[in-house]
């Protein structure tokens, strides 16, 4: 979308409105993830706290805390749309408020307990096999004696870790510097995803100015975006650092600083390999426009050449070698009903096994299939298109990889929106879809991973429940009935007036 810069002041619509709003409902989601958070075994401090005694051990706490963790999340997703409204025009004075707005709804997210994912968990005891001298690329943290105490999911406990030498460091320092206590190795976590996400607020409108797109939507659209306040800060995954990074460094190889942006995308990659995708599109920048097939070859090699040399280094300094590649199967071994590709092979496996087929066998074979349509997209991408594209054709490539996958997690769709972002998502059926992906997943996040005692008459597949109820409630209230944000979902959007903005 392009700069719009005769817009009204943006103060006129009172954005300072959804800001708030934005708040109360990131306040919301931290009080409800005292009751219903994740919550290590280890960390017998909180445990005695008289108020998460009183959400958390409590049906009616953790049923209060369910009810304001879905209704936080919805109303949070509700102020980011309301915002972008509120700010219709995108002028220049626009871009404190939305800067006002990532703040004012990180914060509450940052000190609450970890929701809708307990990788955190995992990298704490990642830590402690690094620390107790083990290979992580051949030793699970099954390993580590007390792994169930400090909350990681069992599920990944005999599997490599996917993670590449620079996080293995940082999960090694956070351990070693609080001695494994859960409480604090998951500030300094938190820490290190708020590094990622001011990163990310640092190079997206750089990006978008490059690109001749409104900077600050492009920031509402990523930032901004409840999607990665929830998994960056609130879920404390390692992707807010290395999409940071990797955003940085792209930032820098498009203004004819290769050699770092190289580094910092090489950075990237020790963090989580996924990456490595964004290195062959830094080669064709750096060969410049027009160049000849011969001068392409030339500046891919010498982009694989320094980010190789850099990660054979790191793998001479840590012994492993490079034992990730061997280890990045493992998130992809999973699939979920949502993704279209794991729907797909479901639907086939189902039908297989009806007619006495290997069903299983055969949704094996769709999933090889879209990884191979994948590379062919991937191809495509690299080989032709207008130099001017180039960030658009890395967003393609990298959205066949996340779109072509039998399981495809909320952060993997945050991986994209920046890119996205940045050289222009259009008011119409794009960003639309932007927002219903958004509201689905928030819904999905609330009722997927809760943290319920089971101890008490108030069970697990109950709270899922009332949380799956309540916020898909709200969310069809947004799209069908919500004066103010209903037409957002409609065919043609005519924006309100400021007479009838509440």
């Amino acid at each position: 979308m392009p700069r719009v810069d005769t817009a009204p002041p943006a103060g006129r619509n009172r954005p300072n409105i959804a800001i708030v709003q934005g708040f109360i409902g990131s306040l919301m989601m931290w009080l409800g993830s005292l009751g219903v958070g994740w919550l290590s075994q280890a960390s017998v401090e909180l445990r005695r706290n008289p108020i998460i005694i009183a959400l958390r051990f409590e049906p009616v706490g953790a049923v209060i805390s369910v009810l304001l963790l879905a209704l936080g999340g919805m109303l949070l997703v509700r102020a980011w749309l309301r915002l972008g409204q509120r700010l219709n025009g995108w002028s220049e004075d626009a871009r404190p408020y939305v800067l006002k707005a990532i703040i004012a709804w990180a914060v509450p997210l940052a000190a609450a307990l970890p929701l809708f994912s307990r990788d955190v968990f995992a990298y704490i005891v990642q830590g402690q096999v690094m620390v107790a001298g083990l290979n992580p690329y051949v030793d699970g943290y099954s390993q580590i004696s007390n792994y169930q105490q400090i909350g990681a999911d069992e599920l990944w406990a005999q599997s490599p870790t996917p993670y590449g030498p620079v996080f293995l460091w940082i999960e090694e320092g956070i351990v070693r510097l609080t001695g494994g206590n859960p409480d604090t190795s998951i500030i300094l976590f938190r820490i290190i995803a708020l590094i990622g996400v001011a990163l990310c607020v640092w190079v997206v409108p750089r990006l978008a100015e490059l690109h001749s797109v409104n900077p600050t939507r492009a920031l509402w659209l990523t930032a901004a975006n409840p999607l990665l306040l929830i998994n960056f800060v609130a879920s404390v995954h390692n992707d807010s650092l290395m999409i940071g990074l990797a955003l940085a460094g792209l930032y820098l190889a498009a203004r004819r600083r290769p050699v770092v942006g190289i580094l910092l995308i090489t950075l990237s990659v020790g963090i989580k390999p996924i990456t490595l995708i964004f290195l062959p599109f830094v080669g064709l920048l750096w060969a410049g426009r027009g160049a000849s097939w011969p001068r392409r070859f030339l500046y891919w090699f010498v982009t694989a050449a320094i980010s190789l040399g850099i990660l054979w280094i790191m793998g001479l300094i840590n012994t492993f070698g490079f034992g990730w590649v061997g280890a990045l199967s493992t998130p992809g071994s999973v699939w979920i009903w949502y993704a279209p590709v794991g729907f797909i092979g479901m639907v086939v496996a189902v039908l297989g096994n009806a007619l006495g087929l290997p069903g299983w066998d055969l949704a094996d074979v769709v999933h090889t299939m879209a990884r191979v349509l994948s590379l062919v997209v991937i191809a495509y991408e690299v080989l032709r298109g207008d130099h001017s594209h180039m960030v658009r054709r890395l967003a393609i490539a990298f959205a066949a990889i996340v779109l072509l996958a039998p399981m495809i997690q909320s952060w993997y769709v945050v991986w994209l929106i920046p890119l996205f972002a940045v050289t222009g998502i259009r008011d119409d059926w794009q960003v639309k879809s932007l927002y219903l992906v958004v509201a689905f997943f928030m819904v999905y996040a609330i009722t997927d991973q809760l943290d319920i005692f089971p101890y008490f008459g108030f069970s697990l597949l109950m709270a899922r429940v009332m949380a799956a109820v309540v916020a898909l409630a709200f969310g069809m209230y947004l799209v069908f009935f919500d004066r103010s944000t209903r037409v957002l979902f409609r065919r043609r959007y005519t924006p309100p007036a400021p007479g009838h903005l509440h």
